[in-house]
Formats: structure tokens, C-alpha cells, sequence
């Protein structure tokens, strides 16, 4: 069996079920030990089965139970597996909630609650973790293996409608993600986001009116879709993908391109007027098609094949 992550030690939040526990299964099948993060209703439950699966594969791995949300929490989870394993290698930012509603109906709380376990919680892990690898890097004079997997969605991408909260985390981490990538590549680490779809607890009413299989072909929303991709990026392997953003799902793995620059204008004085950006600017919008807007909605097309 390939052990490409044999002697690294990777941490996973919300790994109790659904992505998170596909990733840190692939994870520990590749080698690694595993920090098994989750909080909530049941996480107690939910972390120990997976640290019983992994170890009953003859693998190792330890639970972790808290909200990375909180910077002190987040912190506790470095250190969990530096204290246990040695050092800290992989972190995969997986924990996440949906509180889906129109913009005029959304509620402050809502907003909050959404932004805080997404976009704060990366954060949160990634600034222990950086610190973990810029202090040993400092110590060695030498690079680390540092991976980062951070998980935005193609909400961000289409701009989905009913999830402006959800939407503008995910937009968030990718700003993260890329800042974190020119930062940390001197030390060894890569940081890179994976646009995911899979059928979850958390995704059950986005993807209601999709059958699932009747048993007889693999589910093209099962996490184990997902689960090969954060391998990879864990691995030596993917040493030179960095600051990247991937949509997977079914049997699928797209490259993002960063955006273009579309068109470009000067002015002719030395300050734009009013009359002069309306006579460059609205000829250029009325070419454009009706609706276009800077979200890329084309990707929720993307299938296999």
C-alpha cells in the first residue's frame, strides 16, 4: 500500500462525520496520525468512532473536542498534536454550518454565526499552525512539510443567491488562502482551498432533490469523491501546488484560474468625469450578456466526462 504521509502527523476539524471524516480516514490510510477534531451535539461519539476506525486499520489517531472557532481552542488543537505526535504537518480546515436565507431576510446572528466558524476558524488553525512551522523552520535553517487544505465552496464561485453568509466566508478563505500561500512558502508550506460537493448532514437540504444510487454505482456526492484530492495536496507529491483553488466532486477535479483582467480604460484628462466613465463604461456593459456578473456560475455545470 502507498504511505505517502508515513510519519506525518495531520489534523482535521469537524472530522466526526461527512467530509471531514472521509479526509481523515484518506489521511490515516496514506499514513498519517491523525488529530480528530469535531464539536457540537455528539462530537464525542462521532470523533471516536473515527479514531476507532482508523485504529482498527492499524492506524493512528487521537480525538479532539472543541470549536476551532474560539482562537484559545484552536490553539489547544496544535498543540494536542504536537504534544502527542511531535510536531504538526497537514491541517485540513473542513468545520462549517450553514444558516441559509435571503440577504433582506437574513438575521445578524445568522450572518455572525456563519462567518465566525468558517472564515474566523481558519484563521484560528492556520495562525497556530504557521507559527508551529515558522519556529521549526527557524530552528533547522531548513523547509518544512506544511500543507494546508482549507475548504471554500462553489457557493463563493456561483454567488449563491440564498447564501450570502455562507458565500462570503467561503470568498474570505480564499483570500486567506492565497495570502497564507506567498507567506509560508519560504518556510516549506502550501496552502491551498478545494471547492467540494458532497452529500453531508450539513449539505442534506441543498442536495434533497438529488437521488442518491439505488445501489448499484457510487454516489457522485459521496465524500470519498473528495477525500483522494486532500491526500494529494497533503503529499510530498504536491510540494509545487500552491495557492491554488480546486473543485472536486463525482469523479472530478477542476483547476480555477485566477481571475483576468477583462477590459481596461484611460482617461483622456487627468481625472475621470462623470460624462466620460458613462461614455466608456455603458457601451461596454450594454455588449455584455444580461445577468453576467463576476461569479462564475458555469462551474455547478462541471461534471465528469
Amino acid at each position: 500500500m502507498t504511505t505517502p504521509l508515513r510519519d506525518l502527523c495531520a489534523v482535521v476539524t469537524g472530522a466526526g462525520r461527512g467530509l471531514g471524516r472521509a479526509e481523515a480516514l484518506e489521511l490515516a490510510r496514506l499514513g498519517a496520525a491523525v488529530v480528530v477534531n469535531d464539536h457540537g451535539r455528539g462530537s464525542a461519539d462521532a470523533a471516536g468512532e473515527v479514531v476507532a476506525a482508523i485504529g482498527a486499520a492499524g492506524g493512528r489517531a487521537v480525538a479532539h473536542l472543541g470549536d476551532v472557532a474560539d482562537h484559545t481552542t484552536a490553539g489547544d488543537l496544535v498543540d494536542l498534536a504536537v504534544r502527542t505526535y511531535g510536531k504538526l504537518d497537514v491541517l485540513v480546515n473542513n468545520a462549517g454550518i450553514l444558516r441559509d436565507r435571503m440577504i433582506f431576510s437574513m438575521s445578524e446572528d445568522e450572518w455572525d454565526a456563519v462567518i465566525r466558524v468558517h472564515l474566523k476558524g481558519h484563521y484560528n488553525t492556520t495562525r497556530f499552525a504557521s507559527a508551529h512551522w515558522r519556529e521549526r523552520a527557524k530552528a533547522t535553517g531548513e523547509p518544512v512539510h506544511g500543507r494546508i487544505v482549507n475548504t471554500s465552496s462553489e457557493a463563493f464561485l456561483a454567488g449563491s443567491a440564498g447564501q450570502p453568509n455562507y458565500a462570503a466566508a467561503k470568498g474570505g478563505i480564499v483570500g486567506l488562502t492565497t495570502s497564507t500561500a506567498l507567506a509560508l512558502a519560504k518556510y516549506g508550506v502550501t496552502c491551498n482551498a478545494i471547492c467540494p460537493r458532497a452529500r453531508t448532514r450539513m449539505t442534506r437540504d441543498v442536495f434533497a432533490g438529488i437521488a442518491e444510487p439505488d445501489g448499484t454505482g457510487v454516489d457522485p456526492l459521496s465524500p470519498e469523491h473528495v477525500a483522494p484530492l486532500v491526500g494529494y495536496l497533503a503529499s510530498p507529491a504536491a510540494a509545487r501546488v500552491n495557492g491554488q483553488l480546486l473543485v472536486v466532486h463525482g469523479g472530478m477535479v477542476a483547476v480555477v484560474d485566477r481571475p483576468r483582467v477583462a477590459a481596461k480604460f484611460d482617461t483622456a484628462e487627468d481625472v475621470f468625469s462623470y460624462e466620460e466613465l458613462d461614455a466608456l463604461l455603458t457601451p461596454h456593459y450594454a455588449d455584455r450578456p444580461a445577468g453576467e456578473t463576476f461569479a462564475a456560475a458555469e462551474v455547478l455545470g462541471l461534471r465528469k466526462g
